[in-house]
Formats: C-alpha cells, structure tokens, sequence
C-alpha cells in the first residue's frame, strides 16, 4: 500500500525563473536610483530658494525696465496699426474729394474775380460811352443853335445906334428879342456849353482863332484885343472857335 501511494504520488521539479528575478532586481535598482536624482534635485533647489531668498536683489536703476512682450505674458497688447483697410481708404478718398472741392472753389473765385473785373469794365466803358454819346448830340444841336443865338446877338447890338425918337413899340421889340436870346443862352448853358473867354484872355491857339491883327505897344503881343465872334465849349470839347482881333508888336 505504502509503496502504491508513493508511486502515485506526483513529482515536484523545482523550476527557478531567472529573468523574472533578474527583472526584478533591474527595477528595484532602477527605483533606487530614480529615488536618490529625485532627492538630489530637491535638494538643489532648496539650496536656490534660500539663496534667493538670502541675497537681495540687486535693482540698475540706470537701465530702462523690459516690458513684457504680448507672447511672454499671455496679454494680447498693443496691435500695431494695420494699414491699407477701409479706414484708410475712406480717409484717402476723403482727402482726394477736398482737394478735388479746393481747387473747384479756386476756379470758382478766379472766375468770380474775371466777372467782377469784365462787369467794372463794360460799365465804365458803358458810361464813356454814354457820356461821348451826349456830349456829341449837345455839340451838334449847339452847332446849329449858335449861329441862332449870334444873329439874337447882333440884333441887340443895333440897340444902342437906335435914336431916341424911335417908337416904344420897337423898343419893346428889341426887349423881347433880348429875353429870347437870354433864354436860349441859359438852355445851352445848362447843357454844358460854355462860353470861351476871349478879350484880355493871352492868345490860345486852341481856343482862339486870330482874324485881324493889329500892332500896338498899348498890350502885350499876342493878347485878344477884341472878340469877333464868341465861342463854345462842351466840357473838354471845343464846338467853335471864338474868332479874335490879336495885337502884335510894332
């Protein structure tokens, strides 16, 4: 019975598992090892805290503080402008209108100015040419009023050769023809046409026109010593010639 239990009995072998052992011996150093970098590290650091923490630090008031950039802080900063959006477009196109407005007003003005300068010339040109007209119509009814009024003259004149045994009746004549010829001397007068000053007057060639000269040492030479006939003047215009007696020397 022994002998069948024995032989029933199963064989043990032991079995010796060499690189599970050897696996383990690996990791268990490596964990060794990664325990005494982890020690030394802190242990470096320590020793910096309180280094920092022992030594002041030492402030250079002569460099201009570093201003952290945008990447280094997280903060986004300030943006550099970005040129060439619709702001800048809209700020060009602005400008290139006023510039565009300027220059219209410009010619504007200097057309203003053309206006003004041609409207000054025509109306002086206008009234030089109103005051040419007049002054020719008042020459030419004059011409032809004079030889009226000088017959008027000469008529009067033959009032002091009249007798006194004349009639009242042909003095009263000759008293109207004398208010006729006030009156048409006063129309004339009041048109601008003037009468020339003739007699004592120093002889001018371009108001007096010599007739009959006589020599004498009683005036100057060249002095009017009688009027003839009278004349007229329309402001700086001469209608007619006063025709004159003029002394010369002997």
């Amino acid at each position: 019975m022994t002998s069948e239990k024995k032989g029933n009995e199963p064989t043990n072998i032991p079995v010796s598992f060499l690189d599970s052992e050897k696996e383990t011996d690996h990791t268990g150093s490596s964990e060794a090892i990664e325990s005494d970098d982890d020690q030394e590290l802190m242990d470096n650091m320590d020793e910096e805290r309180d280094s920092t923490a022992t030594a002041p630090a030492e402030i250079d008031l002569e460099t201009p503080p570093i201003e952290p950039s945008p990447q280094a802080d997280g903060s986004a900063g300030e943006v550099a402008p970005q040129f060439g959006g619709p702001e800048v477009a809209e700020l060009v196109a602005t400008r290139a209108e006023l510039r565009r407005l300027e220059a219209e007003v410009k010619d504007l003005r200097d057309g203003l100015a053309r206006r003004q300068a041609d409207f000054e010339n025509y109306r002086k040109r206008t009234d030089r040419e109103r005051a040419a007209t007049y002054n020719r119509v008042v020459a030419d009814i004059a011409t032809k009023l004079l030889p009226v009024l000088d017959n008027l003259k000469r008529a009067l004149e033959t009032e002091a050769s009249v007798e006194a045994a004349e009639s009242d009746e042909f003095r009263h004549f000759l008293s109207g023809v004398d208010l006729v010829y006030k009156q048409l001397a006063g129309v004339l007068d009041a048109l601008g046409v003037k009468p020339v000053l003739a007699e004592g007057e120093q002889f001018d060639p371009h108001l007096h026109e010599a007739v009959v000269t006589e020599p004498t040492d009683e005036v100057e030479p060249d002095t009017v010593m009688q009027e003839i006939v009278r004349g007229f003047t329309l402001g700086d215009q001469l209608i007619r010639p006063a025709l004159v007696k003029v002394s010369v020397k002997k």
